[in-house]
């Protein structure tokens, strides 16, 4: 059991170290992530060798390690991530397969993604909530110019989803979908208007950082520097400096908080609820 406990401890530590870097520079160092996830394979490497267990304690780390690997890329480059916390994401690959049997590992992979997803879906509502709260002028001024963007869609779905509460009379399924209709649609009205008037910051070019998302393309001389989701590269930083004094930038909501939230969760419920994931098992 020792084993388990240094891995957790190791991942906690490591994840408030990220946590406090992100929200300090907004941004988590790769030497961090990699060195969690090398401290963590290298640890499984000694413990099989000394413990004789035909080194799966290693192979299912780096087994853990590959699948977390697809899945941080596989949500970098669907723009649900940014860098870092794709890499940090890549890293806990290492430290969650504890148990011998590797099916036993595939369901704590899945426990630990749906309370990911879970508390993350928590943690940007409420997080979003504070931020339309705090700029409410700016976002009641968004919000309506997104709906007034929209109304042909906006009356299509109001129709479509009227028309299905109505058929909760017949089917109660068809009330639930109605309402997931209304959520989805508002929700996406709701984000946007975040997005652009609580997330778009203007700053001079010298607190220019690697990896900063300008807002929009910006055109030095006959070279375009495009808006990308990987950010802005050294080169392109020094470019901006030399002809521009202040530049728009797009900023995220850190989401590192959101894997300490999940990753607590997911050991409390390991110790306290054997129950609930003997129903996993």
């Amino acid at each position: 059991m020792y084993e388990v406990i240094f891995l957790w401890a190791l991942a906690l530590v490591y994840i408030v170290f990220s946590v406090i870097q992100d929200l300090k520079t907004r941004e988590i160092a790769n030497w961090i992530t990699f060195s969690l996830a090398v401290f963590a394979i290298v640890f499984r490497f000694f413990y099989s060798l000394f413990e004789h267990d035909n080194f799966l304690f290693l192979f299912h780390g780096l087994a853990g390690l590959a699948i977390f690997f697809a899945l941080g890329n596989l949500f970098y480059y669907s723009r649900v991530f940014a860098g870092g916390d794709a890499k940090l994401m890549i890293a806990l690959g290492a430290i969650l397969p504890v148990f011998p049997v590797f099916s036993q590992n595939i369901f704590s992979f899945a426990a630990f993604l749906l309370i990911f997803l879970f508390s993350g879906f928590v943690y940007i509502l409420i997080a979003s909530t504070m931020l339309c709260i705090r700029n409410f002028k700016k976002f009641k001024k968004e919000f309506t110019e997104q709906i007034r963007k929209r109304r042909k869609l906006l009356r299509i779905t109001n129709i479509a989803g009227i028309a299905f509460i109505l058929l909760g009379f017949v089917n109660l399924y068809f009330l639930y979908l109605g309402i997931l209709i209304f959520f989805i649609f508002y929700l996406y009205f709701f984000s946007k208007s975040i997005d652009e008037s609580c997330m778009i910051r203007e700053i001079k070019t010298i607190h220019l950082r690697e990896g900063d998302w300008l807002y929009s393309n910006v055109k030095i001389g006959n070279k375009i520097i495009k808006s990308s989701w990987d950010g802005l590269s050294k080169e392109e930083i020094s470019l901006i400096k030399k002809k521009c004094k202040t530049v728009k930038i797009r900023q995220g909501i850190p989401f590192s908080p959101n894997f300490l939230i999940a990753f607590i969760i997911f050991i409390l419920l390991k110790i306290f609820n054997v129950s609930l994931w003997n129903s996993f098992w």
